[in-house]
């Protein structure tokens, strides 16, 4: 069971009515210097603060915090200042800027117990971004930690805002909230060891984390798996003594218009197989189960939400390990519905057990498919560690483009060339699992595009998103963004789920 902090959330207009721990202000970095950006706070010492901050060497850069002693009007023990980067008197911060702001200085604070956010934030979608920030900064990874003050995070935040007495707030409030649960429960199955976090144990997990909610999980272990004939999943899960899943979970709601398919990519560890990586590029690859990680509890958040839409994820689990059972390139295996594959490279794996989700998910002909995945180190290569990609048919990448804005995640959409389809062509089967080396993550989507059906005699909308390199952060923490798992995609998805709704009226 993931057991996460539960951060409580409330509001309050006046900051020196709050007694907390900390009392967080924001400083930006102006034309003329530092200054502060206390929104409605005022108060003569905090004026007085502001014209030291040059002198204290506070240069209002987002991530840095800087703690200092209380003062008498408000009735903190400490004040804090947060960076939350360039400000101009025409311009208010963005939404993300005040969820980094708030989510650095949570994160900071740990093993303060009550933090009251002063940021700029006078509207309730501004307040609401503050909250969501404080919900991903409270978060550490302890499952494994002896230390008892390992998870000593923020437990209370208290945003103080002018909207604070506005009826639609506490709305916002519990959407944060929501939202910050579902990424970090996705952190902390990224972060899972290997030796706890299979597909089997990754399985129960998912059931219990559905537990509550209105939703139906069926799970379909090994032979059920090789009786219907999902040989990318049986394929891929065959060299490990941890057979595969393939986990489906239903959220139909009875008033629902839109049908929406998630497929993720669960491959709980990566050694490549056969054809083995170095050992150096094995130490991150407990985290090449992130999508799936990411539609199940996208997927979790849209039922807490009781958005009206029916949502299917779709959560293709294996283990990739080489041994006399493994596959080994240049076997052909059968994807669910008949499509034949040649294993060129037993690295590729993902797209194999993808193959099957995608071709399952079109079976029951959703309105849009989109599927999540560490697919490729070539996005990377392309994009770099903190923007993720999305391909796919127009109005769908677009759409997730947008939602990606929204949400705060940072998405580019790239395109997907018809010369790359041929180097996927193969000489004994349907196709490869290898094609051109140049634009792989191009190459890669186009393979997954493959098993994309049709609705209606018409092919489903549909998007991949790539976030390989965003979905595992091994620098050093920034914003509301930890270290290791960071739960990418999960709110866009969210977001998107949102955008469809208000276009079915």
């Amino acid at each position: 069971m993931i057991k996460t902090t539960e951060l409580k959330i409330n509001a309050a207009k006046d900051p020196r009515k709050v007694r907390c721990d900390a009392l967080v202000v924001a400083v930006g970095q102006g034309p003329d210097g530092p200054e502060l950006v206390d929104g409605s706070l005022g108060g003569k010492a905090l004026q007085a603060l502001s014209r030291s901050l040059g002198v204290l060497g506070i240069t209002g850069a987002a991530d840095e915090v800087r703690r200092l002693p209380g003062i008498d009007e408000f009735h903190a023990e400490v004040i804090v200042l947060v960076g939350i980067g360039q400000v101009s008197a025409a311009a208010e911060p963005t939404e993300e800027n005040l969820r980094r702001a708030a989510g650095s200085a949570v994160r900071q604070l740990r093993g303060v117990g009550h933090v009251a956010l002063a940021l700029p934030a006078a509207s309730v979608r501004a307040a609401a971004a503050v909250a969501e920030g404080a919900a991903l900064g409270a978060y550490a990874y302890t499952e494994h930690r002896s230390a008892k003050d390992a998870g000593d995070v923020v437990a209370v935040v208290t945003v103080v805002t002018p909207a604070a007495g506005e009826k639609s707030l506490p709305a916002a409030l519990e959407r944060a909230a929501i939202l910050g649960r579902a990424v970090n429960a996705t952190r902390t199955l990224v972060n899972r060891p290997p030796s706890h976090l299979y597909p089997e144990t990754f399985a129960a997990t998912a059931q219990d984390l559905s537990k509550n909610l209105p939703v139906k999980l069926t799970v379909l272990d090994e032979e059920k798996l090789a009786k219907d004939g999902y040989g990318g999943l049986v394929g891929v899960g065959k060299g490990s003594s941890r057979p595969p899943r393939l986990v489906k979970v239903e959220y139909a709601p009875a008033r629902a218009k839109v049908k929406l398919a998630l497929v993720g990519k669960g491959i709980t560890f990566d050694s490549g197989g056969l054809s083995l990586k170095p050992a150096t590029g094995m130490t991150t690859m407990k985290c090449d189960m992130a999508g799936a990680a990411v539609v199940l509890n996208a997927l979790l958040a849209i039922a807490e939400l009781g958005l009206p839409l029916k949502v299917t994820a779709w959560l293709c689990l294996a283990e990739n390990m080489p041994s006399g059972h493994a596959q080994r390139p240049s076997d052909v295996m059968t994807i669910f519905g008949g499509k034949t594959v040649e294993v060129l490279n037993t690295d590729a794996e993902g797209r194999l057990v993808m193959a099957d989700g995608l071709a399952a998910a079109s079976a029951e002909e959703p309105d849009a498919l989109i599927d999540v995945a560490t697919l490729t180190g070539a996005q990377m290569v392309a994009l770099g560690s903190r923007v993720s990609a999305v391909m796919g048919d127009d109005g769908v990448r677009d759409a997730v483009k947008a939602a990606a804005d929204r949400a705060g995640e940072l998405f580019w959409p790239m395109p997907l060339p018809e010369e790359l389809r041929p180097s996927l062509d193969s000489q004994v089967a349907d196709l490869a699992n290898m094609g051109e080396k140049f634009g792989g993550m191009l190459t890669a989507a186009i393979f997954l595009r493959e098993f994309v059906g049709e609705t209606n005699g018409r092919k489903i909308p549909w998007a991949h998103l790539d976030i390989a390199g965003p979905a595992f952060n091994e620098g050093a923490p920034y914003g509301y963004t930890p270290k290791e798992g960071t739960g990418v995609a999960v709110r866009t998805l969210v977001a998107y789920a949102e955008d469809v709704v208000a276009r079915a009226g």
